[in-house]
């Protein structure tokens, strides 16, 4: 049992169908390798019911917090409300279709301490991760890490998974300055961190598909605003300091 409290992030979109049970298995499993946990479930905007199922959760287990929007803002923008509201000394974020199990924290978890680094992410790439990824993403992400490895001097793989972990004292201090909404918001948060020299860690990833494959998350103008906006990162690091 590790000593110490986990907050774990929860971002949602419209994912009722979902969101009780991911809760729920989230909490069974995270306080049996960690002595406190919280799950601060992130409503962002959602159309359908997702927010009254955060409040059934809730209402079942009190280490359940909602924070919620009445707009969609974006996976960032959740994230980052998610955190503003984390009192854990250790803080992860994790998606609500639990197709990456939060039983890896514990993991991450043994690697953050073991190692004493302020980071631990999940890597597709990783030689021990288990997971099936079309050829055209693998070359669209290899292309993007040579990318942040010349503009930023950053030696992360991957940083878009969505199983995350760090130390409080390293995140919140930079997570209000996150200007990006979108699915870039993992690279600037990580740039920001990077930038103020602390560590991070890469781990394997283990993902089990729940979701129908006609289901599309990321698309195309995705990718195109991805790349878009780390060069508005490039121009608040080298030309603004913003994060230093």
């Amino acid at each position: 049992m590790i000593n110490g409290k986990l907050s774990v992030i929860m971002p949602a979109y419209n994912e009722s169908k979902l969101i009780y049970n991911s809760i729920m298995t989230t909490l069974d499993v995270v306080s049996k390798f960690i002595s406190e946990v919280e799950i601060v479930a992130v409503n962002d905007g959602s159309k359908d019911n997702t927010k009254a199922e955060i409040k059934r959760a809730a209402a079942a287990d009190n280490r359940v917090r909602l924070v919620s929007s009445d707009k969609n803002r974006g996976k960032g923008n959740a994230i980052i409300s998610g955190v503003a509201h984390a009192t854990g000394e250790y803080i992860a974020f994790l998606d609500a279709d639990l197709e990456l199990h939060p039983a890896q924290l514990e993991s991450y978890m043994e690697k953050m301490l073991s190692d004493n680094v302020d980071v631990v992410i999940g890597c597709k790439f990783h030689k021990d991760s288990k997971i099936k990824y079309p050829l055209k993403r693998k070359i669209i992400s290899m292309g993007y890490y040579c990318m942040l490895l010349v503009l930023f001097h950053l030696k992360v793989k991957d940083t878009q998974t969505g199983i995350k972990l760090f130390k409080a004292s390293a995140l919140k201090p930079v997570a209000h300055l996150i200007r990006t909404s979108g699915f870039a918001y993992d690279i600037e948060l990580l740039v920001a961190l990077h930038r103020r020299g602390h560590s991070i860690a890469q781990m394997p990833v283990e993902l089990v598909h729940v979701r129908e494959r006609t289901e599309q998350r990321i698309g195309m103008k995705d990718i195109v605003k991805v790349f878009k906006d780390t060069w508005a990162i490039f121009y608040r690091v080298y030309f603004k300091h913003y994060y230093d």
